[in-house]
Formats: structure tokens, C-alpha cells, sequence
């Protein structure tokens, strides 16, 4: 449901699967539900423009909610009464509450309802979260992370009021959760969009963290930095008890540990992180796709769900509702 610009990345990485069958592909315009099923070879799948009767009609046994974030709510709780499971597009909901309705009506009809969250699925990803799990950095206590682009993306985005914050910190705030291990309990924000920006909400914020077990999270990001960008992945920093690691959100690690307790300063040691036995063999869409197809079909607890990705959410909002009102939010309760 939904064949905009971001459903190419979904049935791109669905058109070699010999698994599946995309039975329907639905578009409030008829003519972009039938391009995509053109240009990406599903001549078989239905068209149409209206979901409710796409479900009557083929019977599918899971939904893809690729819609605008104002509509994930209403596509996918009627997916989920009609007996589908769901894969949902970032971000979940564009309200906590919307996002709490979304869980219970999965929890009710018993179906899996898991969120697209593609960057636990980059190899660069799970290579940091493997190496800070070694413990070679120690405990970790501080994570910082810079998120410097410049897209001009045109449509929905550029009239957002939160752009940034709504449609592309969902990703970096889960990739804090996920590396971290722990989770967002308050956060203190600003946001603002800087002169000469082409959005009409704030393309720029500033989030501090507390997280659990007293680590703290220090979020920078822009969606209007020209020129010296950072990956989509962000630029990371973290810091442990015994050392730090750094990644460029490509390929490019550095990581020091303490190698002598003297001095005014200590002096350090470099040590590696290992790279290429990260490698998935699905990454990006196509890992979390697949992760949900196997864990649909063998019973399982894919790790996008949604009871726990509502706590990557919670830190949008939260971040949002702080940057609003000026003081510390609880994103717990939110």
C-alpha cells in the first residue's frame, strides 16, 4: 500500500524473492500502483486505489504500509483487522497515541506488526555493535553522533513542521537504541530552522539523552548543512570507560583503548574492529524484509517490532515535545 518514491526500495529488494508473491499493489492513483508493478515485474499483482477492497479481494496473508506518515495509523490497523500482518514504513506513527492504537490492534488480532528500521541491517552497524559488545572500550557511558545533509527532496518533507526530527531521527535514534543497548528515559532539545533553509518546519535540532544505566546520548543533526556532509548513517562517537570508538557511518572505524594508568594524560593503544565478518547476507530493506518474512512464517519476534520500536518513537516525540516547551521531557510516558 502506497507506490511513492520510497516503495521502489521495498519491491526492489522483493523482486528476486521466489518466496513470495505480491498478490496487489495499491495507490490512491491507479497509474503509480501500475507503474511500479511495470517496472518492477509483477505483472500478475492487482491495481487498485482502494485498500479495503484489495484485501477483500486477494486475500493477502501480510501488508506493506509504504504510505505517508499521517497514514501508517489508518493503513495498517486496517490491515491488521482484516487478518494481515505488517510491515510498516518509518516512522510508526506521527503521534504516540496513534502508535499505542497500532500495538493494541496487532496485539488483538494477533498478527505480527514489525517497523521498516533498514539501518540495524548495515554491515557498518552491526560490526560497532559487535565490537562494543566485546567490551573493548569498557562500560560504555556517552554516545555522540552527527546527522550533516543537505537533501532537497521536494513533496511532503518541505512542509513538515519537524522534517528532520519526525521523518529521518526515527533512524538515528533506533541506531542509538540498537548500539547502545539501552533505552531513552529523558531527553532536552531545541530545534530551528537556520536562514536560507528550503524547509517550512525546523530542519535542524539539538537532543540530549539520558538513556538507562546512566549513559548519555548527545544527538546533532540538519537536514539544511551544505557541504561537508556526513553519511546517512550519521558520524558516531562513543565513549567507554577504557577507551573510545569512532565510525564515519561507512566503512572507516578507529578505536583507542588505555594501554598505561600514569601520567597526566594516558597514553592509549589503537586496536581494530573487525569489518568484514559483519557482512548479512540481506542487508539495508532487504534484511529487515526478510528478517520478518522468516519470523512471520516460523512464529517469531522479528526485532523491528512495533512494542519495541515505539521506545525509538517515544525519543522522536519526546525530542519534539522538548524542543516545544523548552525543558526536559520524559520519554517513558510519553
Amino acid at each position: 500500500m502506497g507506490c511513492g518514491g520510497i516503495s521502489g526500495v521495498w519491491l526492489s529488494a522483493m523482486r528476486d524473492r521466489k518466496d513470495v508473491e505480491i498478490v496487489g499493489l495499491v495507490d490512491l492513483s491507479r497509474e503509480n500502483a501500475a507503474k511500479r508493478a511495470e517496472e518492477y515485474g509483477f505483472s500478475k499483482a492487482a491495481i487498485g486505489s482502494d485498500l479495503e477492497a484489495m484485501l477483500v479481494g486477494t486475500g493477502p496473508d501480510a501488508v506493506f504500509d509504504c504510505t505517508l506518515p499521517q497514514t501508517h495509523a489508518t493503513v495498517s490497523t486496517t490491515a491488521l483487522r482484516h487478518g494481515c500482518h505488517v510491515l510498516c514504513e518509518k516512522p510508526m506513527a506521527e503521534t504516540m497515541a496513534n502508535a499505542r492504537a497500532m500495538l493494541a490492534t496487532a496485539h488483538d488480532a494477533g498478527k505480527t506488526f514489525a517497523v521498516m528500521q533498514n539501518r540495524r541491517y548495515i554491515p557498518g552497524i552491526l560490526a560497532l555493535r559487535r565490537f562494543l559488545d566485546s567490551g573493548a572500550i569498557g562500560r560504555v557511558t556517552t554516545v555522540h553522533c552527527d546527522f550533516l545533509l543537505a537533501p532537497h527532496f521536494g513533496g511532503f518533507r518541505d512542509q513538515m513542521q519537524h522534517p528532520l526530527l519526525l521523518d529521518m531521527a526515527i533512524h538515528t535514534f533506533d541506531q542509538a537504541r540498537f548500539l547502545s543497548r539501552q533505552d531513552a528515559l529523558t531527553v532536552l532539545a531545541h530545534s530551528w530552522n537556520p536562514p536560507g533553509s528550503w524547509y517550512a518546519g525546523d530542519a535542524s535540532a539539538i537532543a540530549v539523552f539520558e538513556m538507562t544505566n546512566q549513559v548519555v546520548y548527545n544527538y546533532r543533526g540538519s537536514w539544511a548543512a551544505e557541504g561537508l556532509n556526513t553519511s546517512w548513517e550519521c558520524a558516531w562517537r562513543f565513549i567507554g570507560d577504557q577507551g573510545s570508538v569512532t565510525w564515519d557511518g561507512g566503512v572507516a572505524f578507529k578505536a583507542q583503548v588505555v594501554a598505561e594508568r600514569n601520567g597526566f594524560i594516558y597514553k592509549t593503544r589503537d586496536v581494530e574492529v573487525a569489518f568484514d565478518a559483519a557482512v548479512p547476507a540481506l542487508t539495508g530493506h532487504a534484511g529487515c524484509i526478510g528478517e520478518f518474512i522468516d519470523c512471520v512464517r516460523a512464529g517469531r519476534t522479528p526485532q523491528t517490532e512495533g512494542a519495541d520500536n515505539i521506545k525509538s518513537l517515544a525519543m522522536v516525540h519526546g525530542a519534539i515535545a522538548a524542543a516545544q516547551c523548552g525543558h526536559r521531557v520524559d520519554c517513558v510516558n510519553l
